[in-house]
């Protein structure tokens, strides 16, 4: 399975708005880190995760996660996740990542 990271940065609300779509895992990790690196470079502003087609997300995704909301927590940013399927949200529930990252809906 693969990953497409889609990007663009929403000037009304100030924050980047990126959909994931397929699965964050230790093949595809990579890619997800370089894409946060990138936007964070170029712009210190929240993202916007969609994840209405993100499938299925391991710990070194998690990681990933981990590592951009810290990038972003020295600019006092964050990283908000909606429509995130309930097996993705069990997952965040059991690691206590729900409460460091910002989940809507």
């Amino acid at each position: 399975m693969s990953l497409l990271i889609k990007n663009q940065f929403d000037e009304q609300q100030n924050q980047w708005h990126i959909e994931l779509e397929g699965e964050v895992d230790i093949y595809t990790s990579a890619q997800l880190k370089e894409a946060f690196i990138k936007l964070i470079e170029e712009k210190k502003e929240a993202i916007k995760i969609d994840a209405k087609n993100l499938e299925y997300i391991d710990s070194t995704g998690l990681g990933v996660l981990i590592g951009a909301l810290k990038r972003l927590k020295e600019y006092n940013k964050d990283i908000i996740i909606i429509n995130i399927k309930p097996s993705i949200k069990k997952l965040l529930n059991i690691t206590g990542l729900d409460k460091i990252f910002i989940i809507e809906g």
